[in-house]
C-alpha cells in the first residue's frame, strides 16, 4: 500500500523554468519582468490550474522559498507569486488524456492477484490444524505473531517503497534485508509472551516462528512485485488443501507443506534480495556516481526519506486495522477471508479512483466542478468496492469446509463497515494522510476492549464515518491530487 502507486505527476520543475545564472543581474533579478518570464516557462502547467494554489505547491514542492521569491520575483511567499501567475496566464484546460484503466487491464487482475496472495496463507493454519495443541489456547500465539507482524511489516514496506520511489533500489533491498529479520524476531517475541507455560504449546511456537518468516518473506516478495513468485511457494499449500478435500492427509504432511512454502518463500525472498545488491560492474557503478553528483550540482537530486518515524503511522495502521479483522475473524472466519480477498478489488478501485479524479482536473474549469467530480468518482469507487465484498462475503459463506452458521444481520453490517474501514484508510494515505487513519483505527480497535458489550457495529460504525468525512476534506482540495 499503500513507493506507492498514486505518485504524484512529476510536473514541470520550476528549476528549469528559473533564468540561467548569466542572465541575471547582481541583484538575483533575471530581466525587466521576472514574474513574466517565469509565466512564459509554466505557461502550460498554469494555465491547466484550477486553483493558485496548484501553482503555489509546485514552486513549494521543488524547493522554491520564500527569500529566493522575495529577491528574484518581488513577492512576499510563494501564495502571491502564484496569484500573480495564476491572474496573468489565461485558463486553458485540456479535456483529453490516457483513460482510466478498464475492467479488463493487467492493473485489475495483478491487484486480483495480491488479493488471492493476501488470502491463500490461511490454508497453512488448516493444513496445521492437527498438529496444534492446546484447543482454543493454542491460537492465542499465533494471533499475537501475526499482529506483530502486519504492524511491523506495513511501516517495513512503506520505507522500501519510498526507496523504490526515489530510484534507490539498493537502498530498499538493504532496508528489506534489514527489517525483515527485525519483523521475525518480533512476531515469535510476541508469540512467545502471550503462550501459556505449558509443553504442548510448542508446536504453536512453532508454527508462530514459521508464520513471523513468511510474513516477513512474502513483504520482501510484494513491495519488489514478485507476485508470481510468490504464488509459486504457495503451491504446496494450495495442492494440500485440494488434497485434503478429497481424502484424508497423511499425518507428517500436516506439518511437512506450510514448512515447504515458508522456506520456499524465504528462499525466494533472499535470493531477490541478494540480487538487487549485486554490483553491475565498475562501470555501472562510475556511471551512477556521475549521474548521482550531476544531480547535486544542478539541484535537481531527489532528498533521502525522513528518519524512520515516518513509518511508524502506517505500522500502526497495519496494527489498528488487523486487530479490527481480528474482532471479526473471532466470531464470523468467513468475513474475514471475505475481507482479505477483497483487498485485492479494494486496490485497484483505489486506482480507478485516481485515474478520475486526475481526469476531473484535467476537465473541470473551477474548484466547485472540481469537487463535485471528485465527489462522484469517490461514490462510485466505494459503492464499487461495498458491491463486491457483499459477494464475497457470501461465496466465503458457501464455500466454508463444513458449513457456516447464518450469521446476523449486525455482524454482516459491521464487516462490511469495516470494509469501508479498510478502504477509506488506504485511500489517505495514497493521498499523503497517514496520521489521520493510523489514529482512527487504532481508537477503533479499542472500543470492543473498552467497551465489550457494544457489539460488532459501533467500532466500525464510528470509524468508517470519520473516516469518510477525512476523506470529503482531504480530497476537496486540488492540490492533493497534483
Amino acid at each position: 500500500m499503500s513507493g506507492s502507486p498514486w505518485l504524484k505527476d512529476p510536473g514541470t520543475d520550476v528549476r528549469d523554468a528559473l533564468p540561467p545564472a548569466a542572465e541575471r543581474n547582481q541583484s538575483g533579478r533575471a530581466g525587466a519582468d521576472p514574474v513574466g518570464e517565469l509565466a512564459g516557462r509554466l505557461d502550460d502547467f498554469v494555465a491547466a490550474a484550477v486553483h493558485p494554489d496548484e501553482v503555489a505547491a509546485l514552486l513549494e514542492s521543488d524547493g522554491l522559498t520564500d527569500e529566493q521569491i522575495r529577491r528574484r520575483y518581488g513577492h512576499d511567499d510563494s501564495f502571491a507569486l502564484a496569484e500573480d501567475l495564476y491572474a496573468r496566464v489565461e485558463r486553458r484546460f485540456p479535456r483529453t488524456g490516457d483513460p482510466p484503466p478498464g475492467p479488463g487491464s493487467p492493473a485489475l487482475l495483478g491487484c486480483l492477484l495480491r488479493g488471492l496472495l493476501f488470502t491463500l496463507p490461511g490454508l497453512g493454519h488448516v493444513l496445521a490444524a492437527p498438529v496444534l495443541a492446546g484447543g482454543g489456547t493454542a491460537h492465542a500465539p499465533l494471533l499475537a505473531a501475526a499482529l506483530a507482524g502486519w504492524a511491523w511489516n506495513q511501516a517495513l514496506a512503506h520505507r522500501a517503497y519510498t526507496w523504490l520511489g526515489l530510484g534507490d533500489r539498493p537502498a530498499a533491498a538493504r532496508a528489506l534485508l534489514r527489517g525483515a529479520p527485525v519483523g521475525v524476531v518480533l512476531g515469535t517475541a510476541a508469540a512467545a509472551a502471550v503462550a501459556p507455560a505449558a509443553p504442548d504449546h510448542g508446536p504453536a511456537l512453532l508454527f508462530a516462528a514459521g508464520q513471523s518468516l513468511y510474513l516477513a518473506a512474502a513483504t520482501v516478495l510484494l513491495v519488489l512485485g514478485r507476485e508470481r513468485v510468490l504464488l509459486a511457494a504457495l503451491l504446496p499449500l494450495v495442492g494440500g488443501a485440494l488434497y485434503t478435500a478429497l481424502q484424508p492427509m497423511p499425518g507428517w504432511a500436516h506439518p511437512v507443506l506450510p514448512l515447504a512454502s515458508v522456506t520456499a518463500a524465504t528462499g525466494l525472498a533472499a535470493g531477490a534480495v541478494a540480487g538487487m545488491l549485486r554490483p553491475a560492474g565498475h562501470g555501472g557503478r562510475s556511471r551512477s556516481r556521475g549521474r548521482s553528483r550531476s544531480r547535486s550540482r544542478n539541484g535537481r537530486g531527489r532528498a533521502a526519506p525522513s528518519g524512520l518515524g515516518g513509518s511508524v503511522p502506517y505500522g500502526l495502521f497495519g496494527l489498528g486495522s488487523g486487530v479490527l479483522v481480528l474482532h471479526v475473524a473471532l466470531d464470523n472466519p468467513p468475513f474475514a477471508v471475505a475481507l482479505t480477498l477483497g483487498m485485492g478489488p479494494a486496490e485497484w478501485l483505489l486506482h480507478r479512483f485516481r485515474a478520475d479524479s486526475l481526469a476531473g482536473l484535467r476537465a473541470c474549469t473551477s474548484p466547485g466542478a472540481f469537487r463535485i467530480a471528485v465527489g462522484s468518482a469517490l461514490l462510485r469507487s466505494l459503492a464499487g468496492y461495498l458491491a463486491v465484498l457483499p459477494a464475497l462475503m457470501a461465496a466465503s459463506l458457501l464455500l466454508w469446509p463444513g458449513g457456516a452458521d447464518r450469521p446476523a444481520p449486525a455482524a454482516a453490517a459491521g464487516a462490511l463497515l469495516l470494509g469501508a474501514v479498510l478502504w477509506t484508510g488506504l485511500l489517505l494515505q495514497a493521498f499523503g494522510a497517514v496520521l489521520s487513519p493510523a489514529a482512527v483505527c487504532c481508537l477503533a480497535a479499542l472500543v470492543p476492549l473498552l467497551l465489550p458489550g457494544s457489539g460488532p457495529l459501533l467500532a466500525p460504525a464510528a470509524a468508517s464515518g470519520v473516516l469518510v468525512l477525512l476523506v470529503c476534506a482531504q480530497l476537496g482540495r486540488i492540490t492533493a491530487h497534483r
